[in-house]
């Protein structure tokens, strides 16, 4: 069988993971990635990635910096049966036609409104009736994370409704020097913030309000849920609905995983490549249930949650995996995924 083609446009933070996952998935090419920048971001690719310009401008530019495009963004398109547009927020709504015209079924990412593709996508919630669809959008990181966590409860027959706040980094850490906040917190200037109805949009039957800051600090969000159950329940059949989630891994801080940074230390440790966690961290002895109340706490790496998602919006676009089961193992076999981050699944939590 012919593998899928896939080009990408936008070799940033999302981008550049995202072509390495694609080099992993047995039925996927990846044939070129485009950009506009000749930096040190484009140099490091240049010589192990097919790279092409995304705007005439940028061809010439690229090759007066002594790199090599193979062409622009038109002839990544012809050469592509699908491009993952991972271009800055509302650059990728602007590229929609471009692709309708060329033919090619694209998949764009959180920072894109939900009615540029009139879809939006969690493969464990929605999967299916991505099937065939020209166009769909992966949602943020934290709404990623939202219905990766309460679609699980809420699958169990466990959420009523879902209260939560999120402490958001400030910025990626590699452009830190650039801005960003120091020795201040910074509301989200609504309530709800805008994860909470995003999350609705794959999930609409989810009553969550979501409320929103950003912090002084540039890796990965933070979460604190206040969840009304359906009924009263035990501390292990919450924990046993979030264990038999996808994409879900324990962390403790027992295990002296007691704060963000010490968690993206334990990503290197095992070897993840640029510290990546593509999983959910819960923190599993801060899981509280007191009747038919739960809490709970997890940790997000807003760099690298959705790139397994993204990779299984190819498969659903495309058709070639029929459903979420076939094509989220795949992807999570290819990546290493984990349901708990130091003891091995088959030992008893």
């Amino acid at each position: 069988m012919r593998k899928i083609r896939v080009g990408v446009n936008g070799y940033g933070v999302i981008g550049k993971r995202v072509a390495d996952a694609v080099f992993l998935q047995p039925d996927m090419e990846l044939v070129g990635v485009a950009d506009i920048a000749t930096d040190w971001r484009i140099q490091s690719a240049a010589n192990r990635l097919p790279l092409f310009a995304s705007t005439p401008d940028a061809q010439a530019a690229m090759a007066a910096a002594g790199l090599r495009p193979l062409g622009t963004l038109d002839e990544l398109l012809e050469r592509s049966d699908i491009i993952i547009d991972t271009t800055p927020k509302h650059v990728a709504a602007g590229n929609l036609e471009r692709y309708r015209t060329a033919g090619v079924k694209a998949v764009f990412q959180g920072g894109e409104s939900h009615a540029t593709t009139g879809h939006s996508f969690v493969a464990q919630a929605n999967y299916e009736s991505a099937l065939g669809r020209d166009t769909t959008r992966v949602v943020s990181c934290n709404t990623t994370s939202i219905v990766r966590v309460l679609g699980a409860l809420d699958g169990a027959g466990l959420l009523r409704r879902a209260r939560g706040v999120l402490i958001r980094r400030a910025t990626d850490p590699w452009e830190s020097h650039l801005g960003g906040i120091m020795n201040t917190m910074v509301p989200e200037p609504t309530i709800p913030s805008h994860q909470g109805p995003d999350a609705q949009t794959v999930l609409p039957g989810l009553d969550l309000v979501t409320i929103a800051a950003k912090g002084a600090h540039t890796q990965t969000h933070n979460h604190y849920w206040t969840l009304q159950l359906t009924r009263e329940a035990s501390r292990d059949e919450v924990l046993d609905a979030l264990r038999a989630a996808p994409r879900i891994a324990f962390i403790r801080m027992s295990d002296g995983l007691v704060a963000l940074n010490s968690t993206i230390e334990l990503m290197r440790d095992l070897g993840r490549p640029r510290g990546d966690m593509w999983e959910v961290a819960v923190w599993e002895d801060l899981v509280t249930v007191q009747g038919d109340e739960a809490f709970l706490t997890y940790q997000v790496y807003n760099e690298a949650i959705v790139v397994p998602e993204t990779i299984d919006a190819i498969r659903a676009l495309t058709g070639t995996a029929p459903d979420a089961a076939t094509s989220m193992k795949i992807t999570d076999d290819t990546l290493g995924m984990r349901s708990d981050f130091l003891r091995p699944a088959e030992s008893p939590r």
